[in-house]
């Protein structure tokens, strides 16, 4: 890790009345897995969308080390994120459902155009390369990905799993530098989050791309996240490791409640323990 990839500075937005995050701040480094967690409605998701440029905070800075130098991510429309190196999934598919896998993948490619309006339409030796070049590095992220039964299959017959997949390839085929990850286990069995965990892994270790990740699986979290920043209400609870946080009794409260809190969900009122008078 050499430094900041992506700094949020005193982050805030509030949606009319409704305070949705609070005075944020967070760095994520370049090359680790940076988790997000925290209960529903802890503002995860809108710290996502304030980067995306789907939101504009309030108050606060987002920074962003591009391939070009620092660029304030705040004063940037939101159909430049891509092309600056940053891609991301949802938490809901959003997928071309009567298109295949690879023509989906090959959305993903859009932000590397290299040709221009009239030269696509005449196809020209240079729009026959550069979709050649599209094609080969769409082929690598299905092997990667261990898509190849897939590559021709239209999205919308195709298991809830495997799209989740088939999502976070076209993200990969951007070559983004910076990927969000929103819920990445969100509706997966056991043995498909296993190979998210893997796959996270590996996009991070053998790919080099630096991941911001939404979680609630806390063993996914575990297992592959450097460092989680943990929320309630819009605001920061803790930042550390995975186990310094789940340590933290703050973050325990914000997801079980207070002792008592859980005490009285576990036993009826009234309910008297056996052995105990």
């Amino acid at each position: 890790m050499s430094g900041a990839l992506l700094s949020a500075r005193n982050l805030s937005v509030r949606f009319g009345g409704l305070l949705a995050v609070n005075d944020v701040s967070f760095e994520v480094a370049q090359g680790e897995v940076f988790t997000l967690i925290g209960p529903n409605g802890a503002g995860k998701t809108t710290v996502f969308n304030l980067i995306s440029r789907i939101y504009q905070p309030t108050s606060g800075s987002i920074t962003y080390a591009g391939p070009r130098g620092e660029v304030t991510l705040t004063g940037q429309p939101a159909h430049t994120v891509a092309q600056l190196g940053i891609a991301r999934t949802f938490q809901n598919i959003e997928l071309f459902e009567h298109a295949s896998v690879l023509a989906n993948l090959l959305i993903g490619r859009h932000t590397r155009r290299e040709t221009g309006l009239w030269r696509d339409l005449l196809f020209t030796p240079r729009t026959r390369a550069a979709e050649l070049k599209a094609r080969e590095k769409v082929e690598e992220v299905i092997d990667f990905l261990d898509l190849q039964h897939y590559r021709d299959t239209l999205v919308g017959g195709l298991p809830y799993g495997v799209r989740k997949v088939v999502e976070l390839g076209r993200a990969l085929c951007a070559e983004p530098r910076l990927l969000l990850l929103d819920e990445p286990s969100s509706g997966l069995n056991v043995e498909e989050t296993d190979d998210m965990a893997f796959w996270i892994q590996d996009i991070a270790g053998d790919l080099g791309i630096t991941v911001l990740m939404v979680e609630h699986d806390m063993s996914l979290v575990s297992r592959v996240s450097d460092r989680v920043l943990a929320m309630n209400q819009g605001e920061v609870l803790a930042l550390g490791s995975p186990a310094e946080v789940q340590a933290d009794p703050g973050v325990a409260e914000a997801y079980l409640g207070t002792i008592d809190d859980v005490s009285s969900l576990r036993r009826p009122p009234g309910h008297k323990v056996r052995g105990r008078a």
